[in-house]
């Protein structure tokens, strides 16, 4: 019997779901761009994916939900919908960056090694991360997350493809010859958090539905702005 995962992601424009499946073509999942519109949304669109799947919500082995960065809203939605579905089935959670989902795409579509994400985090910053294929094909961080104004990005020499809001927006962080743009994929699709989701749990990494937390990234430059506040 395969592992069993719900995957969720409401951290951005997109709203996407998807449930694991023994075979790739098994893959149950929906995406879609609709601003605004994903509480109201995200719960009959899940009910939905698992009718269409045949699973009942406790036959789950862990829920993965985009973690953010992304929207304020977003992310929160994404975690408390996790975090009730968990809660109420009693089942492990894992929070996966929405950086890391977009690159896991490009890794699984293109090929490619390295990877750099980039979301637009509005306030003329992006919120930037370099990721690498392991020898898995999962993307794996190399450095940090980062909020970042564009014009202070070093992208240096290395090979890459870009996805992301953030080189749509900024097509200029594109230009050198050795960044190929990849501009179908500007947004996290949650069927493409189940390998990732399926590494981390095999490896242990999950946490309770009281665990669950947000990733923000810019919070800490927020709070830095405030007297007193580090």
């Amino acid at each position: 019997m395969s592992l069993k995962v719900l995957a969720l992601d409401a951290a951005t424009e997109a709203l996407s779901v998807a449930i694991s499946a023994e075979t790739e073509q098994q893959i149950v999942s929906h995406f879609e761009v609709c601003p605004q519109e994903h509480s109201q949304k995200i719960l009959p669109l899940i009910a939905s994916l698992l009718e269409k799947d045949n699973t009942k919500l406790k036959a789950l082995d862990v829920i993965a939900f985009g973690r953010g960065p992304g929207s304020f809203t977003g992310v929160r939605i994404s975690v408390a919908i996790t975090q009730g579905l968990a809660f109420s089935a009693n089942i492990p959670v894992i929070g996966i960056s929405t950086l890391q989902i977009m690159a896991q795409q490009a890794i699984k579509e293109t090929g490619a090694v390295d990877v750099y994400a980039a979301i637009d985090a509005r306030m003329s910053e992006v919120y930037f991360a370099h990721y690498r294929a392991d020898n898995n094909g999962i993307a794996q961080l190399v450095n940090k997350e980062i909020v970042i104004k564009p014009e202070l990005l070093e992208l240096g020499d290395l090979n890459v493809v870009a996805v992301g809001t953030g080189f749509e927006t900024y097509p200029q962080l594109h230009q050198s010859d050795n960044i190929q743009f990849i501009s179908k994929i500007t947004l996290p699709n949650a069927k493409f958090m189940l390998p990732i989701a399926e590494s981390l749990y095999k490896k242990g990494d999950t946490v309770t539905a009281a665990q669950a937390q947000p990733v923000y990234v810019r919070d800490t430059v927020t709070w830095k702005k405030l007297p007193g506040k580090e």
